[in-house]
């Protein structure tokens, strides 16, 4: 897997102060897109077990919140198995840091039936997320007025409790009414 970018002090890809890792490859092909030299998959630099404890040693601070995985797109088969190491660091060595993950495939039509690459992998790499925000970003849907989405057709899901249930559960309501009070520490 390469990798675009690493942003230590990220606050606009979820609540708090974040490490943001921005993956390369994506098959996606938004129109619109961000982020459009992360598609290809060689762009960038390659993830190695160094860079893993870069982003591990940055985490550690208290005012971080946790991490931000973004893209390209972090679910293509080809980045799957590196992420899988990498939140399965994070969730032993920090617990109470939360994990985002942006990604243009959906929930509950691609991810959770295990249709985006190696089943059992992309199941595991679920079960070590807090947060999903899934869907393609649409350019006619755009609304720079949504916190952490970039188009109206966008999921922000509670991982943990749609896994549980079997089913999409999202996580509106809990982070409004966090960002509206501005109590953005209980993720």
């Amino acid at each position: 897997m390469n990798y675009a970018l690493i942003r230590k002090n990220d606050i606009a890809n979820g609540p708090g102060v974040r490490v943001s890792l921005f993956v390369s490859g994506c098959r996606h092909h938004c129109k619109g897109c961000f982020n459009p030299e992360t598609w290809n998959f060689s762009y960038g630099k390659p993830f190695t077990d160094e860079t893993a404890e870069e982003i591990l040693n940055a985490l550690r601070y208290d005012h971080i919140s946790g991490l931000s995985l973004l893209g390209g797109e972090p679910f293509e088969p080809e980045n799957q198995e590196a992420l899988l190491r990498l939140t399965t660091l994070v969730r032993e060595r920090y617990p109470q840091k939360t994990i985002w993950c942006y990604s243009g495939f959906t929930f509950e039509n691609q991810l959770f039936p295990g249709k985006v690459g190696n089943p059992e992998i992309c199941l595991s790499l679920l079960k070590n997320l807090d947060v999903l925000v899934d869907g393609t970003f649409r350019e006619e849907l755009k609304n720079p007025a949504l916190l952490f989405r970039g188009s109206s057709n966008q999921n922000i899901i509670d991982v943990r409790k749609s896994l549980s249930a079997g089913k999409m559960i999202l996580l509106e309501g809990k982070w409004e009414r966090a960002m509206g009070s501005g109590d953005i520490n209980e993720f």
